[in-house]
């Protein structure tokens, strides 16, 4: 299997799963979140498949974390109530956290053994992307956690004197 087919089918594996995840989040911010990521997924697919069919890849002029804030930004009344998350709703992030810890680690290796330059700048990007939908988790899974100290770091409070 090249590293173009291994993407395509971790790529497949994270949309099904953060699909599933939004199915059973209870939060509607949390819902949005994970299918706002499973888009991003679902663009990365496209950016592989036009790659493996000879076509250059064109990424488009959007970050996962814009996407997210947007999200949040819609969403600022539901945002300010308390998120509640159960068991099953951490677990969840905390596989997302290594799916995409997984996803970083396989681009960037990738992209070190790229037999091109198209294919190493897409594995380059996607490793850039997949970092970005970490932060986005693991932002999350901590506010879940703990939302003062959420807070606390978000403001970075302590380090800036605020």
């Amino acid at each position: 299997m090249t590293s173009l087919e291994i993407a395509i089918k971790m790529e497949t594996d994270a949309v099904d799963f953060y699909e599933a995840c939004a199915a059973r989040v209870g939060h509607p911010v949390g819902r949005k979140m994970f299918l706002s990521v499973a888009a991003d997924e679902k663009r990365h697919i496209s950016y592989v498949s036009q790659l493996i069919e000879g076509m250059d890849f064109k990424p488009q002029d959007i970050t996962p974390m814009q996407n997210i804030k947007t999200v949040f930004e819609q969403n600022r009344e539901a945002m300010e109530q308390k998120l509640s998350a159960t068991r099953d709703e951490l677990e969840a992030f905390k596989i997302a956290l290594q799916m995409e810890k997984d996803g970083f680690d396989f681009y960037e290796k990738a992209a070190l053994l790229a037999g091109s330059d198209k294919e190493k700048a897409l594995f380059i990007r996607l490793a850039q992307e997949e970092r970005e939908h970490y932060r986005i988790f693991d932002n999350t899974l901590n506010y879940l956690k703990d939302t003062g100290l959420w807070f606390m770091w978000e403001e970075r409070a302590i380090y800036e004197g605020g």
